[in-house]
């Protein structure tokens, strides 16, 4: 694991219990985790320190054996030339079939990770919030998807308020 993103992700997940939503923001209903887990790329996020001047970055979910979710997060450092990776847990915050789960890359402290819109016919991309308008993912299981469905994923943020002229692009 390295340093930088671990600490940068505990700086995110771990000095807050907050595993909340945005007001007036809703998580996915009739999500299926099974269809969710896997690799998933990163297409565009708002910047934060956590993964300031990664490139590459992937999210891998599967199953643990305390019946939560693992996650690995991984994006390449350009100027270090060296990949990051954290390693952390997710749990529902409802019931598994609410797109909303708490996760935790330190102790017992955890930060939201809440599916606000997803693909529910192929599960291709999701949107992605964390407890505040200040965190947004674009998520695909390929490096690049449709710039239509960017597109309309980038509108759909901007109409719930976020802040999607910050957006990095990835990919």
């Amino acid at each position: 694991m390295k340093t930088s993103l671990l600490s940068a992700l505990i700086l995110l997940f771990g000095l807050s219990s907050c595993s909340s939503m945005p007001d007036d923001i809703e998580p996915v209903n009739g999500f299926e985790i099974e269809r969710y887990l896997g690799k998933w790329f990163e297409i565009a996020r708002l910047d934060h320190g956590f993964e300031r001047g990664l490139t590459q970055v992937t999210a891998v979910y599967s199953w643990r054996d305390d019946g939560g979710i693992k996650v690995i997060n991984r994006g390449y450092n350009e100027e270090k030339k060296v990949w990051n990776e954290a390693i952390g847990r997710a749990y529902f915050v409802q019931t598994p079939n609410i797109g909303q789960l708490k996760v935790s890359f330190f102790g017992p402290f955890y930060g939201g990770y809440n599916i606000i819109e997803l693909d529910k016919e192929h599960y291709q991309y999701a949107l992605i919030s964390g407890p505040s308008k200040n965190y947004l993912w674009i998520l695909a299981r390929s490096p690049q998807i449709e710039q239509g469905i960017v597109k309309k994923l980038v509108g759909h943020a901007k109409e719930l308020g976020f802040p999607t002229e910050d957006l990095i692009f990835l990919y």
